[in-house]
């Protein structure tokens, strides 16, 4: 009989193993998964739904047909709350959509059920996954499970504090401008945005926010996020151009990286000041990476990063305003009196004012700025810099609500500034957690590498985690 600890001490490749060999069935890694979110999601709020008694009998239909589909099949898994499974609630972290049940499946949700993966329930996620932190006022905030007074990042906050507290060992999580490297900054996570492209798509720019928002996991260990990564990967492309890449990730993950050249990005884009915790987490992986073999040298970013974040607030707010009148329409509301928070609400306004000319203007800013970074990675492998400017922070310091929206975006731009940029042109992109500041909270470094170049940043995240290994559990994983 499997255990709780012994479940706990598994990450989702292990857990694979282990049902190959028999050491447990499904139905034992779905009860503990169970078991531990009872225990720990009254205090993370990690969860907005659960289907708890579907998952018992889908695992005891794997046990019995012993049909493995993938990999993963059988083991216990979340999808993040802005994705559509159907037959359940999906808040999109909004009052706006309070009651909706969603009717059908997305496209990489159905790729999870097809593999055979077996979905415990949704994530909290901010409103319309708009913000760096998760406290929508939907659903209520999700808090870290590193310290519950602080935030978990956003929008994937759910997923992380899930996969953090022991939840699960891998979590479904989207990315449109960093919503899975900020989480998983925060949580202690590793956390690879995929390039664009790669991995399941729906068949409307709108649902991916014109290819800035891309799926995939937050994950305890890198190997995992290869293995998931297989699970999504397209055979051919879809809306966008398919990159090259290995037959499958979790294979090619297992071959070392060689001597790379790295970028080392230490100045703000907008010259916001940047914590010493922070900075000292980026100097140690570059020394790390220095005694790996690496040649690593300080750059000035090539990109205009003015130009590329306002193109990608166009394109933004053009889609949440195509998101939110859709659903308005559908209820009979105007944007002015609807039951939204008060930063969506402006995006919206503003995405109503944009013009067709704007949105080919910012079309035409982020793919001059992907040729770019083309060019630069053909000299950098890999660029590494923060993820966040400050530590994880408080709850409540981030207010989508606030009284003052300026202080609100003060505050915002103070915090962030990395990592939307490779949103825009489409890079992959990884949070590795190399560091714990001085209240044990966990600090990220990013990594980035050309587009099509996944199975490199993998390949080099392994290398760095196997060099020095980082905690797999929260402190309340095991404590409650």
């Amino acid at each position: 009989m499997l255990t709780q600890q012994e479940y706990l001490a598994l990450d989702a490749t292990a857990m694979s193993g282990g049902l190959k060999n028999g050491d447990f069935t499904s139905s034992e890694l779905i009860a503990s998964a169970i078991e531990q979110a009872r225990k720990v999601n009254q205090s993370v709020n990690a969860l907005t739904g659960e289907c708890y008694e579907q998952a018992q009998r889908h695992a005891v239909e794997q046990d019995q047909t012993k049909e493995s589909h993938s990999a993963v099949a059988g083991l216990p898994f979340l999808i993040k709350d802005l994705s559509p499974l159907a037959g359940l609630l999906q808040s999109n972290g909004s009052r706006l959509y309070q009651g909706f049940v969603a009717a059908q499946n997305a496209a990489i949700v159905q790729e999870y059920l097809d593999a055979g993966l077996i979905v415990l329930g949704k994530t909290n996620t901010p409103e319309f996954g708009l913000t760096l932190t998760t406290e929508p006022v939907a659903n209520g905030a999700t808090r870290n499970p590193w310290n519950p007074d602080y935030s978990t990042g956003g929008s994937s906050g759910g997923a992380a504090a899930a996969v953090a507290a022991g939840i699960v060992p891998v979590a479904h999580a989207t990315d449109g401008g960093g919503s899975i490297r900020i989480p998983a900054a925060c949580c202690g996570l590793f956390g690879l945005k995929p390039s664009r492209g790669l991995t399941a798509i729906e068949n409307k720019l709108g649902d991916c926010w014109s290819g800035m928002s891309v799926g995939h996991v937050v994950s305890r260990s890198v190997r995992d996020s290869a293995l998931f990564l297989d699970v999504i990967r397209l055979q051919k492309a879809k809306l966008f151009p398919i990159p090259a890449t290995p037959v499958q990730f979790s294979i090619d993950i297992d071959t070392p990286p060689g001597r790379l050249n790295i970028a080392l990005q230490t100045q703000h884009p907008f010259g916001e000041p940047i914590d010493s915790e922070c900075l000292r987490a980026l100097e140690d992986t570059a020394q790390l990476c220095e005694s790996l073999g690496h040649h690593v040298e300080s750059v000035e970013h090539p990109a205009d990063y003015k130009a590329v974040t306002g193109a990608m607030n166009t394109l933004v707010c053009i889609h949440i305003y195509q998101n939110v009148k859709k659903r308005l329409d559908e209820l009979g509301n105007d944007l002015e009196t609807a039951d939204l928070e008060t930063s969506t609400r402006q995006m919206a306004q503003m995405g109503a004012r944009f013009s067709a000319t704007d949105y080919l203007r910012a079309r035409d800013t982020l793919n001059a700025t992907a040729a770019e970074m083309q060019t630069f990675h053909a000299r950098y492998d890999v660029l590494l810099s923060p993820v966040l400017t400050k530590t994880t922070a408080r709850l409540g310091w981030l207010n989508m609500n606030a009284g003052d929206l300026k202080e609100y975006g003060s505050r915002y731009r103070s915090y962030s500034g990395f990592t939307a940029l490779y949103n825009g042109t489409g890079q992959p992109s990884a949070s590795l957690p190399m560091h714990s500041d001085a209240n044990g909270l966990p600090v990220g470094v990013m990594a980035t590498a050309a587009w099509g170049g996944d199975a490199l940043l993998l390949q080099f995240a392994r290398q760095l985690e196997e060099a020095r290994p980082w905690p797999l559990l929260a402190p309340m994983a095991v404590s409650g």
